[in-house]
This record gives structure tokens, sequence and C-alpha cells, in this order.
């Protein structure tokens, strides 16, 4: 699968619609398992060598950039390259500047896994529940397990809110059990958060913990007994990256029943 983003002359931010279209783009092939992505980047026939591979440099890596920010493994990335100028005559067409403005460019590859590895079959009842419905005590963390969000966004898949209605039935039932709901995510460089593509704002593992914690308020889980909290990139599992897009439940304080 093959895609093209376009920039203005001497310049590697990337324009607004094409930045809309590289979402497009990554939408697409969220689902797909994916062997491995390439990134090249070009310049025109205008500016000096140096400058040229520069300049191709700093738009491969833009484009890298929004992967990143967007969930997508950044391993999977094998290469990430400034090519400098394509000749100009490589391209079929006698104008000039139509010439230079398709020279300036990324071009994105994207493999698929082939062939495809066959899906496996996650089971819907996890030990999450019973950990919840077992003993607790403060300092524990639970990992809602089957939370599955969609990339780049706030929200669960629709199997997953069958999921997170059951664990609201236990914890509407534990009164006493007073925790923090935890958001992280995946593939982002260093500790930064990834940005949610619905808000446009570097905040999707707080936006996926309000999410739930607005979920379980909606389904009678007292809104005092909780709080929400984006951890951003800080504490990754060390396995598999998309792993890390995760809601965690922190337990802070079990009151004794009386």
């Amino acid at each position: 699968m093959k895609h093209e983003v376009y920039f203005e002359t001497d310049q590697h931010d990337i324009p607004e619609t094409e930045h809309s279209r590289l979402l497009l783009f990554l939408s697409k092939i969220e689902d797909i398992d994916i062997e491995k992505v390439t990134i090249y980047g070009f310049t025109d026939d205008r500016g000096s060598d140096n400058y040229n591979l520069v300049l191709s440099q700093n738009r491969a890596d833009a484009i890298k950039e929004v992967f990143s920010n967007n969930e997508f493994d950044e391993s999977k990335m094998t290469n990430v390259d400034g090519k400098g100028k394509i000749l100009v005559n490589i391209i079929k067409e006698n104008d000039l500047n139509k010439i230079r403005g398709l020279n300036r460019k990324v071009e994105i590859v994207v493999t698929p896994v082939f062939p495809p590895k066959p899906k496996e079959e996650k089971p819907i009842v996890d030990k999450t529940e019973d950990l919840l419905k077992g003993d607790l005590k403060e300092g524990d963390k639970i990992l809602l397990d089957n939370l599955l969000f969609r990339t780049g966004y706030s929200y669960l898949t629709k199997e997953s809110k069958v999921v997170l209605d059951r664990i609201a039935e236990i914890l509407v039932e534990r009164t006493n059990v007073y925790f923090t709901i935890e958001g992280h995510v995946c593939c982002t460089q260093g500790e930064r958060d990834a940005i949610d593509r619905k808000t446009k704002k570097r905040n999707l593992s707080v936006a996926r913990a309000k999410y739930i914690y607005d979920y379980l308020v909606d389904k009678g889980v007292k809104h005092y007994r909780m709080k929400f909290a984006g951890m951003r990139r800080k504490q990754p599992l060390g396995g598999e990256p998309q792993l890390d897009r995760r809601v965690e439940i922190l337990v802070t304080r079990i009151y004794e029943k009386k």
C-alpha cells in the first residue's frame, strides 16, 4: 500500500490538507498486520545537494512523527530516509512548476505480513473480573484486559463495551473500593502522550482514562470513588508496543465495611 504526501517549497511542515489525507491513510491501515513501513523524502531539483538532503530528511522525519503520534509501532519503520532531489525528467509532465510540485513529497510504502497471520480468538471472559471480585489492597494495579481502543482515539470498540459493562457491575457493588483510572498510550517517542485524532490534542492517555471514568459514572459507580490520570508513555510494559495502549485501575483506598 502506498501513499504520497506533498509539501510546499522549502518546507517540511505538513500542509493541513495533506495531514488530513495522511490521517485517512492511517485509518485504512490500522487494522492491517504490518511487516514494515518505509518512508522516503524527496525535494525538487532546486537548491544544493546538501540542502536538499537535509530538507528531504526533515520531511521524512515529519511523517514518522505523525505515525508515532498516532500510536503506530516505530519498530516497523525500517527506513526513514531523505533521498534529496528527484530528477525532473522522470515525470511525464511538461509544466516545470507542476513537476517540481510533484517532486516535493514523501513516499510511504506499507508492506503487510504475507501470508496474513491467522487471527487469534481472544476470550471475552478474563482474569480482570476475578481480580476485581477478589481480595484487594491499597496499591494493587489491575489491567483492564480486553478493553480495546481504536488506534488514535479515546473510545472503545463495540465488543469492549460489553466487557466494561461487566466490570462496571462489579465496581458498583464494591462500594468500599476507591481507585484511580490510569490511561496509557503506545509507540510515542520518549514519555510523550499521543495525539487524540478527534480533538487534535496531545492528551490521548488522559482522554482514554476519562472515557472509562465517564462510562463507569454512567453505569452507577459513584464519581467520588474515582479519579482518572493520563500516564502518557511513562510505563511501557516492555513487550509488543501495541499492548501499551491500555487502561489500568490503581486501588488507592479500601474502607472497612460497617
